[in-house]
């Protein structure tokens, strides 16, 4: 992706209303040149999140004052439903120079944002060769490594010496996407090394690249999911990664930029699949009042009808209850704590899972480290609510309903139910994985129910064996 350079301002250090109410003012007076100076000091995606505070027309008018390359790299960073309402301002010509001035990864993801009528206008506009790029690359599965890449980046020979390295990055390097890793390949575009300029500038001008590339090449098939793009780059510290057909022939790469995007992608869909709800893309504001509905609906009903399996129990134990009525009242406790319990595992094997760290093959390993772990939190937790209750519920509020064999029924049931949780927080998102389930569906609303009715059986249980007159 391209960046601004170094001169430009960045809105981290001034003021963000003050930049506006200067470009109102501008605007109001049709001091137009005020403002494209003012918005020429911006990086992009700042100038992009000025227009988001002006209206449509003021928009246009704005985009107009800048120059090609700034104004693509604007575009890029505008939301989906500015970029709409451009387009259908733009004159054909404008879009032309728009479309032109992207990369392909970019023009590919405004697209696919896109309804049919807007990209058969974008598509009109383009020449043969890039309307071909643009349609190979939309053939790619959605979220599939060949979706995110960009075909544009530099190629090399391996009997090419530095200077004809060179003298290549010089002749193509303006349109590709990144100069500073380039790619060896032979003649039928096979990956065989990577080198990078600073290499080429360490190396003597007659240096032949194939004594210096590096051939142990890491690289993606154009399958693979982006998921695992975003990874290698943050094991490896990558700029760019390699994307391979089924034959090893190379045919595009992922810069970092896209490997960022993916990463926060990823992270958002499973912050929401966790706290129940359907991923969405667009942001938070820009979601309707029935988006929202729509997307968080459909996981409450589900969890609210498997909460009545909760209230069936509580049901079958009323008449043991009503003669021991103290029990009732450390029920949300022992729910709270054993849905906690559970949610704490389901969250920690999620996160494991999405950063490389745990795989199906290790399920008992975590099981058993999860199991110990439940058994001292459990038996911690037992401990300090067995001098709680005997000090603080029965005598300081003088309840005589408690006793040892109570208080012995609530602790226990701690222990148990909290080693029951972390075995179903840790087992549950696995099984998924393994099934071919996302395992952030698996998360804590969903382990809390099943948790809960758990927690219940287990309570009355304890409570049935071990207290007088409840059998």
């Amino acid at each position: 992706m391209k960046i601004k350079g170094g001169d430009s301002m960045d809105l981290d250090f001034m003021d963000f209303d003050e930049i506006i109410d200067e470009i109102r003012n501008a605007y109001d007076k049709k001091e137009y040149a005020k403002i494209k100076a003012l918005l020429s000091e911006l990086n992009p995606a700042d100038i992009a999140a000025v227009f988001d505070e002006f209206p449509e027309n003021q928009r246009l008018l704005f985009f107009r004052l800048l120059s090609k390359e700034e104004a693509a790299d604007t575009f890029v960073e505008l939301d989906s439903d500015s970029q709409e309402s451009l387009i259908h301002a733009f004159s054909d010509a404008e879009l032309k120079e728009v479309v032109d001035e992207l990369y392909l990864d970019d023009a590919v993801d405004v697209i696919e944002e896109m309804p049919a009528s807007v990209v058969k206008r974008i598509l009109r506009n383009t020449d043969t060769h890039t309307r071909d790029s643009i349609n190979a690359l939309l053939k790619y599965p959605q979220d599939s490594a060949g979706s995110i890449m960009t075909p544009e980046f530099v190629d090399l020979k391996r009997d090419m010496t530095v200077e004809d390295a060179f003298k290549r990055i010089r002749r193509t390097g303006l349109d590709k996407e990144t100069i500073y890793t380039c790619y060896v390949c032979d003649s039928s575009r096979h990956l065989i090394g990577v080198t990078t300029v600073k290499e080429l500038l360490l190396h003597e001008y007659d240096d032949v690249i194939e004594t210096f590339m590096e051939t142990n090449t890491i690289s993606l098939n154009t399958l693979d999911d982006q998921e695992l793009a975003a990874q290698l780059f943050d094991k490896y510290d990558f700029l760019a990664l390699p994307v391979v057909d089924m034959e090893n022939r190379l045919v595009g790469i992922i810069t970092v930029d896209d490997a960022i995007d993916v990463i926060q992608e990823e992270n958002t869909e499973d912050i929401q699949k966790m706290n129940a709800m359907l991923p969405t893309e667009k942001s938070y504001l820009k979601t309707s009042v029935f988006e929202g509905w729509k997307s968080r609906f459909p996981w409450l009903l589900l969890l609210m009808v498997s909460a009545t399996f909760t209230g069936s129990i509580i049901t079958s134990f009323e008449d043991k209850l009503a003669s021991l009525t103290i029990l009732t009242a450390f029920i949300p406790m022992l729910m709270d704590t054993g849905g906690n319990s559970g949610g704490q595992a389901s969250v920690t094997i999620i996160r494991a899972m999405s950063l490389g760290e745990v795989q199906f093959r290790d399920y008992f390993k975590v099981v058993w480290k999860e199991l110990r772990i439940g058994l001292f939190c459990g038996l911690s937790l037992a401990g300090v609510n067995f001098v709680k209750i005997l000090l603080v519920d029965k005598l300081l509020f003088h309840n005589d309903e408690i006793t040892l064999l109570v208080d012995l029924a609530i602790c226990l049931t701690l222990v148990i139910e909290i080693v029951f949780a972390k075995f179903i927080g840790c087992t549950l998102p696995m099984l998924a994985k393994k099934v071919g389930f996302d395992p952030a569906v698996m998360s804590s609303p969903f382990i809390t129910t099943i948790v809960d009715a758990v927690s219940l059986l287990i309570y009355f249980a304890m409570a049935t064996a071990l207290i007088p007159g409840l059998h």
